[in-house]
């Protein structure tokens, strides 16, 4: 599959039957098409480069799915999207309900729709997390998307969330250095999850990427580390993709040639101070 920079990509691959997949949508009208496509606002990559610019509201957003995981303008805090609800995880990693008339730089969402799913016990750090995940996209097409919620008891957690910037923005990992991370223990929430394939390294970050929200509804963030005690990963499979790109003249001044991958990975993975 070729590699793309453009205003709108729409790719239907065929779906896969398999003994661990029982779908719970069959149909295939026009509504349910629209359902099944990751709706992605710019790249990971414009936003590692410091590319904060907001360039669809929240109100928008909401059109386009009602599970995800993103950011807000100026990389002001984590974004949750999770029953149709816009969640931002504040610099204190603190929730609250976002108004639709905020801007989103970078965002992925979907309408979920549960395909199939894997009981989770004693699952004790992120990797092995991922593990699991990763034989269920193996058996069901590792060339897929997939969106994941995964409600679970915790018996720790380590989220982030940072404070935003304000013009000319840094870039990501700059941005990033004052990120505040903390580590509720004993807490009952959801993670909402994103994989994406291998092919798309050049648009996002590949494999899972991962946000927390309580069940309270009062703190989450980006999941840098955890230690499950039980729970169950809700899987939903999407075989499209569509992705806006930015309208505004500075967007076309980044130079995407750049290699962004490391950036990514600091950005993902590393707690306050790096590994």
């Amino acid at each position: 599959m070729k590699k793309f920079l453009g205003a709108t990509l729409l790719a239907g691959m065929m779906l896969f039957n398999t003994a661990a997949a029982a779908p719970a949508h069959t149909t295939h009208n026009a509504h349910n098409k629209n359902r099944e496509t990751i709706y992605q606002i710019a790249l990971l990559q414009s936003l590692a480069m410091g590319y904060f610019d907001g360039s669809i509201s929240v109100k928008n957003l909401k059109r386009h799915g009602d599970t995800g995981i993103g950011t807000f303008e100026g990389l002001d805090g984590e974004m949750i999207v999770l029953d149709g609800v816009v969640y931002r995880a504040n610099r204190d990693c603190k929730i609250n309900v976002v108004d639709d008339k905020v801007r989103v730089p970078f965002s992925n969402v979907t309408f979920f729709d549960k395909d199939f799913s894997v009981k989770l016990l004693d699952v004790h750090n992120k990797d092995a997390l991922e593990k699991i995940l990763n034989g269920l996209v193996d058996q069901n097409g590792r060339n897929s998307f997939y969106m994941v919620k995964i409600p679970a008891q915790f018996n720790s957690i380590l989220v982030r969330s940072e404070s935003g910037a304000k013009e000319p923005y840094p870039t990501l990992v700059e941005a990033l250095k004052t990120q505040n991370e903390i580590t509720p223990k004993n807490i009952s929430g959801t993670m909402v999850g994103l994989y994406c394939p291998d092919f798309m390294s050049s648009l996002n970050s590949t494999g899972w990427h991962f946000h927390f929200i309580s069940d309270d509804k009062k703190i989450g963030g980006h999941v840098l580390e955890l230690d499950l005690k039980s729970g169950e990963a809700l899987f939903d499979k999407t075989d499209a993709f569509k992705m806006d790109l930015p309208k505004k003249e500075n967007f076309h001044a980044l130079n995407f040639k750049q290699d962004m991958k490391e950036d990514i990975r600091k950005a993902e993975q590393d707690v306050q101070g790096g590994k």
